[in-house]
């Protein structure tokens, strides 16, 4: 059975509905998330809002207070969906290294069998234009690609992310070119629901102060909720208050999280800030892009690419398979040529003794053992030192025993006197 693109994904991601939503691996800190807005919310509903129905007797314009706290609530909610359960901008990752980046570098070389192999080398960075400024890309190596500009590879997700700004632990997701939008009106927003909850319990603390002639103690008193909820919404607007006054310097600048706090201190020019109006415009108005994943797609098999050979099995095509056994070949025919010129120089010599002594007594023995001393030398046959197909010397060969001893004989046999020459 051919499985889908989200069961076989590399990532750390998670994946519900069939591949339909994608959320980062840390996505049970989004649980939290929700008790920490939906909580405060119902006790504003249940202690505070109920209470200031009646407040605004002009057409029941209380009753505001709550729908507007409901409806809020849940904007915020669905704004953090937006921002946690889609793709960030994954770059897609590649099956293989881009073969057109390779490249043999002879000055950097191995020795293998005896020879010099050119080391393979791949550039780590490359430089691509942006509004005319040269700007260094990086290689990833988990997913074999050249990083586009403003790309950065998330360690807790996994992944390449376009446009990389930060992995937030509240979302639990990866905050990129394509929710990023989402994640500053989720931000913001609740900035917004947290001002709205902590005004109107002051609101209901003072409506309580005039019903005790201005005691605020007593006040305080009937309403403990609307106490804790002032506080709560203090300690967080220090939060989701100062994250949204950086994210506007952020967006204002046309600056990443990652950008900001890593090329700080490099004072580099922002080769991306156009402005600020058209800053913003770029981050609100532009239409998001599709995913470059779908999730929900078949895996396709991809046709095996045709490997380059490796140094081994370079050496091993060059040895002809066994390495030991091309040794022994090569010695059984260095047997054979030594043998078979051995043989050949001992024929050449019986032949001249009998052609000398068909020619006359003139020859002496001194003559022929001149002649089988000088010419007895050629037997002793040394092979030159080579270098096998290992890389080590394989020594000289010498003449084997039992061709000495043959030769001996064939040399008793040679010294004839002139009489049973001619005989």
């Amino acid at each position: 059975m051919e499985k889908r693109v989200y069961e076989v994904w590399k990532g750390s991601n998670k994946f519900i509905l069939g591949g339909r939503l994608i959320f980062g691996p840390d996505a049970r800190s989004l649980l939290v998330t929700l008790l920490l807005i939906t909580v405060p919310v119902i006790i504003f509903c249940a202690f505070v809002a109920r209470h200031l129905r009646h407040a605004f007797s002009l057409y029941n314009a209380g009753y505001a207070i709550l729908v507007v706290a409901i409806v809020f609530t849940i904007y915020v909610l669905i704004l953090l969906f937006l921002t946690s359960a889609r793709d960030p901008g994954i770059i897609p990752r590649n099956s293989h290294p881009p073969e057109e980046e390779f490249r043999y570098d002879s000055s950097v070389s191995a020795e293998v069998g005896g020879r010099q192999t050119p080391s393979l080398q791949f550039p780590r960075t490359k430089e691509v234009m942006v509004n005319g400024v040269n700007v260094r890309v990086k290689y990833c190596d988990t997913c074999m690609l050249y990083r586009p500009p403003r790309c950065s590879h998330c360690s807790i997700c996994n992944n390449c992310v376009g446009r990389f700004d930060h992995h937030c632990p509240w979302v639990g997701q990866c905050i990129g070119i394509r929710n990023y939008r989402y994640f500053f009106m989720f931000v913001s927003s609740a900035t917004l629901l947290c001002i709205y909850v902590f005004s109107m319990s002051a609101y209901y603390i003072k409506v309580l102060m005039d019903d005790h002639k201005g005691n605020v103690w007593k006040a305080m008193k009937e309403s403990p909720p609307s106490v804790i909820l002032m506080a709560y919404c203090f300690i967080s607007l220090w939060f989701v208050g100062g994250l949204t006054g950086f994210h506007l310097y952020l967006i204002a600048t046309n600056q990443t999280t990652y950008e900001n706090f890593r090329y700080r201190a490099d004072n580099r020019i922002n080769v991306y800030n156009r402005g600020c109006p058209s800053n913003f415009l770029e981050v609100f108005c532009t239409k998001i892009k599709p995913s470059k994943n779908n999730f929900r797609a078949f895996v396709q098999e991809e046709v095996p690419r045709p490997t380059l050979p490796s140094t081994r099995e370079v050496e091993a095509e060059d040895l002809g398979g066994d390495p030991r056994s091309k040794v022994e070949d090569d010695l059984e025919i260095g047997e054979d040529l030594l043998k078979i010129s051995q043989r050949r120089n001992i024929e050449e010599i019986d032949e001249d003794i009998r052609s000398r002594g068909s020619n006359g007594p003139s020859h002496t023995t001194l003559e022929v053992d001149s002649v089988l001393g000088s010419d007895h030398q050629a037997p002793t046959i040394r092979s030159e030192t080579r270098h096998s197909s290992w890389g080590r010397r394989s020594g000289s060969w010498e003449i084997a025993p039992d061709v000495l001893a043959n030769s001996k004989v064939t040399e008793n046999r040679s010294y004839l006197s002139p009489k049973e020459a001619r005989q």
